[in-house]
């Protein structure tokens, strides 16, 4: 679909260059002469490069729309993920480093949507808040809990996070996967 050069929004997907591109960042500006233009910070879907570009209001760009399907992660094979699609049972197979960090909060059956454009994946996303239990954690000095002060953790999925003082080993927390926080304390 084309769209305008000052219709560019943040999180639009377009085609630029011969790569996809995500508009990270845009900033529309009308200098006092001249015409009016829109400066967008795009990273690349694939490498993960930035670039600064100046799209005109007279330039056409072509937005893309991507395919999102929900998979449910099966197991780890080596550096790659497997992953079933939820209605027509097929499996694919991401590189691990694809998804980055977060593949640490993989759980067995979970559900994530996997973006593609032309039957190539570009990205995961996991689910904001996971569940996990400390397995690992220091014990509170008395008189220390006065401020609000955290002590590291570890979790099951071996992943280290701050949290209050009064969690102890074998409590359930809930995280934030995309700022690796500690969130409160499982009901």
């Amino acid at each position: 679909m084309k769209i305008n050069g000052n219709e560019i929004r943040q999180g639009n997907v377009i085609q630029h260059k011969g790569g996809l591109w995500v508009a990270v960042k845009t900033n529309h500006v009308k200098p006092g002469k001249g015409p009016a233009y829109a400066q967008v910070e795009l990273k690349n879907l694939i490498e993960g490069t930035k670039l600064n570009e100046r799209f005109r209001a007279s330039e056409n760009v072509e937005r893309v729309r991507l395919e999102q399907n929900d998979y449910q992660y099966l197991y780890e094979e080596g550096d790659d993920l497997v992953f079933m699609h939820q209605e027509t049972y097929d499996q694919i197979t991401i590189p691990k480093d694809f998804v980055g960090e977060r593949a640490a909060f993989l759980q067995d059956g979970m559900t994530v949507v996997v973006e593609s454009f032309e039957e190539m994946n570009i990205g995961v996303s996991l689910p904001d808040q996971v569940t996990l239990e400390v397995v690992e954690t220091e014990a509170v000095v008395k008189g220390q809990t006065a401020s609000s002060s955290y002590k590291p953790a570890m979790t099951d999925n071996g992943v280290r996070v701050m949290v209050p003082p009064f969690i102890k080993v074998g409590e359930k927390i809930i995280v934030d996967t995309n700022e690796i926080t500690y969130l409160r304390r499982t009901d």
